[in-house]
């Protein structure tokens, strides 16, 4: 009897330390949304959108953890502004890319050679970072717009237009929102309409003369507008062929799109080298590559999703991951403007 009696005692007592457990969990992990909100100044309407978004956070914020605390990845991952929306919320205001229509999912599965980066060689340098090269304006926020596209776009044009005329001046993707008329604005695009926006308007205003609004406006340019840069063309680079995307990085930073998951969202420092989505609705911009001191290749791409995200606005995604569209299909549709 004392036996029985000394098991029920272990059983309500390890009951109970669970039970206190899960409070402390809830609690502690109240607490860290309360200063998430502080931190991005998050505020919501009312108690049933607080207790909505504390939901989607928690379930964020518990997976980050158990992700971290297994260890053996080559990155780690990480709250950021956008840890209380769903994915589908996510991918409604923060992705965008729409593949060009003239290439087909026939021409994809042929590899069709659009460009082939032929004149250029090996050997390449081991590490290349188009910033120590004064080739890439701040990291920019896209906001609650799907104009990935146009950013991803303005930044290899901002970039080529210093390698050729030695200015670096941050550009305006609100001119491509409003005034690509064959894209959509703050719902999808591709880069190369936006390059061609930019040609068909003789160049693009400074970001300073066309500031961007996260929504689509009436096209502002007149015969008055003095564009601060032009290019003259954009070539599109051989799908899924990561050595032409490595050639044409060594040359400029390129536009590529990118397929990107729930775990690619959360990313906060390290190689990428985890989960992807099914499609590339994201776009992106390559300004470098290298390879960790563990042999780890990776590419260095530029994002539109504010300095709090990823490694201050940047990612570091694994190169030659073994499938020739590359890690999250970033190989398949890559192209940059030309002066």
């Amino acid at each position: 009897m004392k036996h029985l009696l000394g098991v029920c005692i272990i059983i309500l007592w390890a009951c109970a330390q669970g039970g206190m457990s899960r409070i402390l969990n809830e609690s502690s992990i109240v607490k860290a949304h309360q200063q998430w909100m502080i931190k991005y100044g998050r505020t919501y309407t009312n108690d049933l959108e607080m207790e909505k978004r504390f939901q989607i956070f928690k379930e964020k914020f518990e997976y980050i953890e158990k992700f971290n605390n297994a260890g053996n990845k080559s990155y780690t991952l990480g709250l950021n502004p956008h840890s209380d929306l769903t994915n589908e919320e996510f991918i409604a205001s923060y992705h965008g890319f729409k593949a060009p229509s003239h290439l087909n999912s026939s021409q994809i599965r042929s590899n069709t050679i659009l460009f082939n980066l032929t004149s250029i060689s090996p050997p390449y340098l081991d590490y290349l970072d188009w910033r120590s090269k004064g080739a890439v304006t701040d990291i920019k926020d896209q906001n609650k717009c799907g104009a990935c596209w146009a950013f991803a776009s303005v930044a290899a044009v901002e970039a080529v237009y210093q390698i050729s005329e030695g200015i670096l001046v941050p550009l305006s993707e609100q001119q491509l929102i409003d005034c690509d008329k064959k894209s959509e604005g703050c719902v999808s695009g591709s880069f190369d309409n936006g390059f061609q926006a930019i040609i068909d308007s003789d160049g693009v205003l400074q970001e300073a003369d066309y500031p961007y609004q996260a929504l689509v406006q009436t096209c502002q340019l007149n015969e008055y507008s003095e564009p601060d840069a032009y290019i003259s063309s954009y070539k599109y680079i051989k799908q899924n062929d990561e050595e032409q995307l490595l050639a044409a990085v060594t040359q400029q930073p390129v536009t590529v799109s990118i397929s990107p998951s729930p775990e690619f969202q959360a990313y906060e420092e390290g190689v990428y080298s985890g989960s992807c989505g099914t499609e590339n609705t994201h776009a992106v911009t390559i300004v470098g590559y290298g390879t960790t001191e563990e042999g780890l290749k990776y590419w260095l791409i530029k994002n539109s999703w504010s300095k709090n995200w990823g490694e201050d606005g940047y990612m570091r995604i694994r190169r030659q991951s073994g499938g020739p569209e590359g890690h999250c299909g970033l190989a398949k549709f890559g192209g940059y403007p030309v002066i």
